[in-house]
């Protein structure tokens, strides 16, 4: 994916994300990185200064954070994982997301710990119907005809959310990805805490699950990166995408009882939020980037094939 803003690195030592343009206050990243360094977390770039310009309402035009050695994009190095057909690298990021969310679980000054909320459900299966009607109004084309067709299917696999029980929240990153994931000299780091870019004022506190669901399907987009760009076999990129899920979810949930907050995930599945994160993936692309189409409907073709294949035999 396209970074939209514009990263500086000065004398190998610290990282200037200039955002173009600047943003209005109050912006998310501050209060994460303040938040995370209060409660001692360390997998991120440590966060040095936000260059705020003021004003009614102010605007924040850069942040100034450490630079990671060696660090490598997750478009770059989870493709050449995907193409070489290794697996491995996603139990440490489901480690990394679960101790993400053990430190966004802790209380600090800036953030409340977890609140319990039961009454959600509708609103996120609505937000969720939403995306979807959005998204077939912006796909033309022979992949519009696609997702018009299957539109009955989409909106059945959203259904769960209106179900969803007591749910406990915590302040998420809002836009966990691999492209948000750095590999560098000593291991992994999570960066980039603005919020989700498809959906600018969503409320910051949400389920976990829907962190999980975003980073478990973006290693579907890299399978669709590797096919398209890096000559990968459909059928060897997709099985590969199948076990670094089944990997980064293992373990995610192994790490997360470690930290005795299983809690944190209810009983709710991560399907519904997986949907419509497609769903707002290709808005996004509709919007932004054309050429991007590509990977969310490779994604939902692949998703809906078993099902098509059950349904005519």
């Amino acid at each position: 994916m396209d970074q939209t803003n514009r990263s500086v690195v000065v004398d190998e030592r610290v990282v200037v994300k200039w955002l173009t343009p600047p943003q209005p206050l109050p912006h998310p990243a501050p209060d994460v990185h303040a938040h995370l360094a209060a409660v001692g977390f360390t997998r991120t770039a440590l966060p040095y200064a936000a260059l705020v310009r003021h004003g009614d309402p102010g605007e924040l035009v850069a942040l100034v954070t450490a630079y990671l050695p060696d660090a490598r994009d997750g478009w770059e190095w989870c493709v050449a994982e995907a193409a070489a057909g290794r697996a491995a690298f996603a139990a440490d990021l489901g480690e990394l997301a679960a101790d993400l969310h053990a430190a966004m679980a802790t209380p600090s000054p800036v953030f409340p710990a977890p609140v319990r909320r039961a009454d959600l459900g509708g609103a996120w299966a609505e937000r969720a119907r939403a995306a979807l009607r959005e998204a077939l109004e912006l796909t033309g084309g022979a992949d519009g005809a696609w997702l018009a067709a299957r539109a009955d299917t989409l909106r059945a696999l959203i259904e769960p959310l209106a179900r969803a029980g007591e749910t406990p929240l915590i302040r998420v990153h809002g836009d966990l990805h691999v492209g948000q994931t750095l590999r560098w000299r000593d291991g992994y780091a999570v960066i980039d805490f603005d919020g989700n870019p498809t959906l600018p004022g969503a409320d910051p506190y949400q389920p976990a699950v829907r962190d999980l669901a975003q980073l478990a399907t973006s290693l579907d987009h890299v399978a669709q990166v590797a096919i398209r760009r890096a000559g990968a076999v459909p059928a060897e990129a997709l099985r590969w995408a199948s076990a670094a899920r089944e990997r980064l979810t293992s373990a995610y949930r192994d790490r997360l009882a470690a930290h005795g907050l299983s809690w944190l995930l209810p009983e709710l599945t991560p399907e519904p939020f997986e949907i419509e994160q497609e769903c707002r993936e290709l808005i996004y692309a509709a919007r932004h980037l054309p050429r991007w189409r590509y990977a969310p409907m490779g994604v939902l073709r692949a998703r809906l094939a078993p099902r098509e294949s059950e349904e005519t035999t």
